[in-house]
């Protein structure tokens, strides 16, 4: 039987780093099955939850699995790995310390158009007056709601209603309102690789999850049908990390399963604003109106601390989030909600965007052209969208070995290994280069800290 001390406040959080910790350092091994939860909770005088809290935490991080009828067991390929761990954090510098940072992505703060978002706002202040001080109704202000659906007709060629559209606080709060409407109990299918806040968000919500494989043509469906998950969260234009994009027919196999299951569909829509070559490609909402939950956010096109996203629902979850949420006013400011719609309206955004566009394009160049320069062998793999691309180094000895190197540059960089769940070994010896942080010249800079 496990026993830990648990003297913090959070014990949920003591716990899990304590099982955490005893499999990166290999006293719990691979397959190796735990306590119950009702078990360890009696045996270290917690709460059930406590446990299942920790349990549900290291399932999504992917340090254990569940089995059905059997338990919860250590994953492969985590055990004993706590030396690994330590090497890469001897050798990663403090975020801000990094002199090039191709994770966080965010884009350099001059692009963001200052001068028309101050003229807006004064607009809007001008003209709204003291209904800004007013309540917010629980889907958001009307003016932005159909903005947005006015936009996706433009940008997506789909027809919403402003009655279907929900504004919030980010995608991650986004999350928490599809838990609530579908049913804390609900098993979501979730990409592996893939950003793994996904994940610890419904979790965190009371959801379950389960780790779908992602090849190069996206999910797996086949593992998606047999998933018996009530809903599946995917982004089909643009993957991340691997930037795989659906093929039709495996998005139309998918559509014929919610429909047959009963199932959702939450497209992760988090990028679409950035196909760099060719036209946006179909939303899944387009195809399957009944069965799409469409989430998208502003936080790539406009700045990471706009905490502003939205999400398009099917008609029939329209009432069900009204009979939950009526009484709630919206959490994000009316002021900003009234700007963004001036914004959008007027047609600032789609020519920021297009700005964004032409500015990414010189950098995506750039970078590959630079990751062509290196003194290692790589294949760079590109499907012209978003603002991130991965490349294979297939003679590095390991992932440690590929972030070590560009510590030691001074370039911060993950890997797909970085992004999963559990193992697999197809997810190996490639990075994942996010240059949507990157300024013009900096991709030939980094390149020449690589130089032998």
């Amino acid at each position: 039987m496990l026993t830990y001390e648990l003297n913090a406040k959070n014990k949920y959080l003591s716990l899990y780093t304590a099982i955490r910790g005893d499999i990166l350092a290999g006293k719990l091994t691979e397959g190796q099955k735990l306590p119950s939860k009702r078990a360890l909770a009696s045996n270290l005088g917690v709460s059930v939850m406590t446990v299942q809290t920790a349990y549900e935490q290291l399932l999504a991080e992917g340090y254990i699995v569940s089995r059905e009828r059997s338990g919860y067991f250590v994953s492969g390929g985590v055990s004993g790995r706590s030396a690994e761990v330590r090497s890469i954090e001897e050798h990663a510098l403090p975020a801000d310390e990094y002199a090039f940072d191709l994770v966080g992505g965010s884009s350099p703060p001059e692009l963001f158009p200052f001068s028309v978002w101050a003229k807006l706002m004064r607009k809007v202040l001008s003209e709204e007056g003291d209904h800004l001080l007013c309540r917010v109704p629980c889907r958001g202000d009307l003016s932005l709601r159909c903005a947005i659906a006015d936009y996706l007709n433009r940008m997506r060629g789909v027809v919403v209603q402003p009655e279907r559209i929900v504004v919030g606080a980010g995608a991650e709060y986004l999350y928490g309102i599809i838990v609530q409407l579908l049913g804390r109990d609900k098993l979501f299918a979730v990409e592996n690789p893939g950003h793994l806040k996904i994940a610890s968000s419904y979790v965190r919500y009371g959801a379950r999850c389960a780790f779908i494989p992602v090849g190069n043509d996206g999910v797996d469906v086949g593992a998606v049908e047999c998933s018996g998950a009530d809903a599946v969260h995917i982004s089909p234009s643009h993957q991340f990390p691997t930037g795989s994009v659906i093929p039709a027919a495996a998005r139309l196999r998918i559509i014929a399963w919610a429909r047959s299951s009963g199932a959702y569909i939450v497209e992760d829509d988090y990028d679409s604003e950035f196909r760099l070559s060719g036209k946006p490609l179909q939303s899944m909402l387009g195809l399957c109106p009944d069965r799409v939950i469409y989430i998208n956010t502003f936080s790539k096109s406009l700045a990471p601390s706009m905490r502003m996203g939205y999400m398009v629902l099917p008609p029939e979850l329209v009432d069900v989030f009204l009979s939950v949420f009526s009484g709630s006013a919206n959490v994000v400011p009316l002021f900003e909600q009234k700007t963004l719609a001036a914004m959008i309206s007027g047609g600032y955004f789609e020519r920021h965007i297009d700005r964004l566009k032409n500015y990414y394009r010189t950098v995506r160049s750039e970078v590959t052209q630079a990751l062509a320069s290196l003194p290692y062998a790589s294949e760079v793999h590109d499907t012209g969208s978003g603002l991130h691309l991965t490349v294979t180094f297939p003679q590095a000895s390991s992932d440690e070995r590929i972030r070590r190197i560009a510590a030691e540059r001074g370039v911060n960089i993950r890997c797909l290994s970085d992004y999963l769940a559990d193992s697999h070994s197809e997810c190996t010896r490639t990075a994942v280069i996010n240059y949507g942080g990157l300024k013009k010249g900096w991709a030939a800079r980094i390149a020449a800290l690589f130089d032998e």
